[in-house]
């Protein structure tokens, strides 16, 4: 009785060594998996990486991840000359294959969501162009613009779509003509635009967009994904 009791304490102590050891290879592995997210064509303001399941070390050993969960903020990219900056994006990456040596790692498949403020929005839109939140999953885009020498500034509402899984198309639903020609068409020139989203991770792109107060939330998706490589 005496050595099951000696046994069994044995035992949690080598279970308590293996889950500590455990936990501090997948710290060290977050961490150095954190500066080596790529992100094509721009650069992340800081990056999270979190490793699931258990135990990581057999995981590891089998060179594939159930499940990595990545955080980025800040990335920024240039997209038709003008740089526009995605606030924060959030994806959880499955079936996470391992290279040789660990130089790089790609997810069959992987979900996740982008998120990107008025205030960047407006910084990627046209000059002297405001954009905010209109309601009703609608944005409001306020410019000014030159008529027989002198300013006038109008606001239109605005649905947001995507084009090709990469684009953000922005576009007045209707614009007050008032009688002036060609009125319209200057106001569209200034009030309506669309922006490429590059800097995500490759394998990645754009599902669906929803308008929100906070911004516009963007459902990505994708297969195949570099997280790093």
């Amino acid at each position: 009785m005496r050595a099951l009791r000696i046994l069994l304490i044995v035992l949690v102590v080598l279970g308590g060594v293996f889950v500590a050891v455990d936990r501090a290879a997948v710290y060290f592995a977050e961490s150095e998996a954190e500066g080596r997210v790529r992100i094509s064509g721009g650069s992340a303001g800081s990056t999270d990486v979190s490793i699931k399941g258990f135990p990581f070390l057999t995981q590891i050993a089998g060179s594939r991840l159930d499940r990595v969960d990545v955080g980025l903020t800040g990335i920024t990219t240039s997209a038709g000359g003008r740089v526009i900056r995605i606030s924060e994006m959030r994806a959880q990456l499955l079936d996470v294959r391992i290279g040789p040596g660990y130089s790089s790692a790609t997810a069959a498949r992987a979900t996740g969501t982008a998120v990107v403020s008025y205030q960047d929005l407006t910084s990627a839109a046209n000059e002297g162009v405001a954009v905010e939140y209109g309601g009703k999953g609608k944005v409001k885009v306020t410019g000014t613009v030159d008529i027989l020498g002198r300013p006038l500034s109008r606001s239109v509402l605005s649905t947001v779509t995507l084009v090709d899984g990469r684009t953000i198309r922005v576009h007045a639903d209707k614009v007050p003509g008032e009688g002036i020609p060609g009125l319209e068409d200057i106001v569209r020139g200034k009030t309506d635009f669309e922006r490429n989203i590059g800097g995500l991770p490759d394998g990645l792109k754009l599902e669906k967009i929803e308008v929100t107060p906070d911004g516009l939330e963007i459902s990505v998706t994708g297969s195949n994904v570099a997280l790093a490589g």
